[in-house]
């Protein structure tokens, strides 16, 4: 079937969604009323394949605010509805078919990467389901004229440069070999990344392999042949954890630095701890652990014992997420459209960082925190313009 026709045959059960919706009292045109509502909202990422560890948090975040919403009996409940894409751009394609056309999600949390986020966005644009990601960060999904997309994490323009920003200040590199491997993520924050090198006077080597490369050693040949003052690699955990074990394994001591894409202690038991030792991450995310205080140590709480694990990697920017569709519904919008209308002044206190949405959907917050590997575990040293290298 074309990508026309499915548009529309994707349009057409929407509408039809909605129209039984308002028949059973679903609230004409979003604003409740009649009999309670169940609303479906549905969640998209990979919480089964070799990145999981990066949307699991998310979609914890968003179950935790979206029971907890639920105990309080609201007039209009909210069913979480899982889609496991794997990561993978194809699997998300057929998917969002079955959220739409047979499960009638009126909204969607994620697509959490931005491969799959590229490959879903004109869908849900044409077929009027509104959407917000926790963790998607390729710049150029704000730049697709979509008005149902959203996301409450900063892009890879703001990451990339407070990355290399950072790094310029921390180690003063005169030469920087940037690596990705061949996904829509991470050529997008090694582009960024080596832009802003580039700009700031730093001369920079780049090479780029295949996502289901294990064999990494031409790469390591080049990198070792420059002799770099700094390696960053555009990329997820899987492949990092990987890379960086093949890296010291081959004599290339520099600093390795990475994104928010290997922000997990899967890139130190990939590495292992001697090779990861002292890697630097950046992430446009703030984690919060058992020391914190106020709302962080509220969520830290709640989501352990919600999750029976301590919060990770956009956990909180799940949880912000889902709050941002709660407060939509909780304010009596059942429907795709009415929702998307409210996001467009939505603004509160999240747990992640305010959230309020620009016109093209990015956040207005956009803060980067920089962690670092010491003794094995991954450490917030703070937010970018301010954190300090730790040896």
């Amino acid at each position: 079937m074309s990508g026309a026709r499915l548009g529309r045959v994707l349009a057409l059960a929407a509408a039809s969604s909605l129209v039984l919706a308002a028949c059973a009292g679903g609230g004409g045109g979003g604003t409740g009323g009649g009999d309670a509502t169940t609303v479906k909202i549905g969640f998209m990422g990979d919480l089964t394949g070799e990145n999981s560890a990066i949307v699991i948090p998310p979609y914890n975040g968003a179950k935790m605010a979206i029971d907890e919403y639920n105990a309080k009996n609201p007039k209009n409940k909210i069913e979480l509805i899982k889609y496991d894409s794997q990561g993978k751009p194809d699997q998300a394609t057929s998917l969002i078919t079955k959220a739409v056309g047979t499960d009638k999600i009126v909204a969607l949390i994620g697509p959490a990467f931005s491969g799959e986020s590229k490959a879903i966005g004109g869908t849900l644009e044409e077929n009027k389901i509104p959407s917000v990601s926790p963790s998607a960060t390729n710049p150029g999904l704000a730049k697709n004229g979509w008005t149902y997309w959203h996301r409450v994490v900063a892009n890879d323009d703001d990451q990339g440069p407070g990355i290399a920003d950072f790094l310029i200040k921390a180690k003063s590199p005169k030469k920087a070999f940037v690596l990705s491997d061949d996904q829509e993520y991470s050529v997008g924050i090694a582009e960024a990344v080596t832009k802003t090198l580039k700009e700031k006077g730093v001369a920079v080597e780049n090479d780029k392999f295949a996502k289901d490369a294990s064999d990494y050693s031409s790469t390591v040949t080049k990198v070792k042949s420059a002799n770099p003052d700094m390696i960053f690699f555009g990329g997820y955990y899987a492949q990092g954890g990987r890379l960086l074990k093949q890296l010291r394994d081959g004599g290339v001591n520099a600093t390795f630095a990475s994104g928010d894409g290997s922000l997990d202690q899967q890139l130190v038991s990939g590495a292992g701890a001697t090779a990861a030792e002292g890697a630097v991450v950046g992430c446009p995310c703030n984690i919060p652990s058992s020391d914190v205080t106020g709302t962080l140590k509220t969520f830290f709480d709640n989501y352990k014992k919600s999750a029976n694990a301590d919060p990770a990697i956009y956990a909180t920017e799940g949880y912000d997420a889902a709050t941002a569709f709660i407060k939509a519904v909780e304010a009596g919008n059942t429907t795709s459209d009415a929702i998307n209308n409210f996001l467009k002044t939505v603004s509160f206190e999240g747990v992640s960082k305010p959230i309020k949405f620009k016109a093209n959907g990015e956040p207005e917050n956009n803060d980067i925190f920089v962690y670092q590997v010491k003794g094995g575990v991954l450490k917030l040293l703070g937010p970018s313009a301010s954190a300090k290298l730790e040896g």
